[in-house]
């Protein structure tokens, strides 16, 4: 039971801190645009959000992998 409670209480706190910084937390991805474009899906506080990245598979032009981090352009509280 105590488990339980301390998981619940640790998405909490994540969650507020994804809410307070704006910040999105890389949960897929899938590569388009016959293999030059990434698109890559971001869980926020506030939903799920999608970002476009140009993509190669040597990081020359574009990205490799998505970020991990994202910032989004909306944020509740900029202090």
């Amino acid at each position: 039971m105590h488990l339980i409670i301390r998981t619940i209480i640790a998405l909490a706190i994540i969650w507020i801190g994804l809410l307070l910084t704006g910040y999105g937390v890389l949960v897929g991805s899938t590569e388009n645009a016959a293999g030059l474009g990434i698109q890559c899906k971001y869980v926020t506080a506030r939903g799920v959000s999608t970002a476009q990245y140009l993509h190669s598979d040597s990081g020359f032009i574009g990205l490799t992998n998505c970020p991990v981090l994202r910032k989004m352009t909306t944020v509740i509280d900029n202090g």
